[in-house]
């Protein structure tokens, strides 16, 4: 029953940092989206 628990639990955090990771690129991506959105604005001014 432990080594049932210790596996589980082991799933859940690999799929933890998958998600977190995917989170990441995604924040990033966005970023990068208003960076040249303000590049572009400051280049029309």
């Amino acid at each position: 029953m432990k080594k049932l628990f210790v596996i589980i639990a082991a799933a859940f955090v690999v799929a933890g940092c998958n998600t977190v990771s995917g989170a990441g690129k995604d924040i990033e991506a966005g970023g990068k989206a208003v960076e040249k959105a303000a590049d572009d604005t400051k280049k029309k001014m």
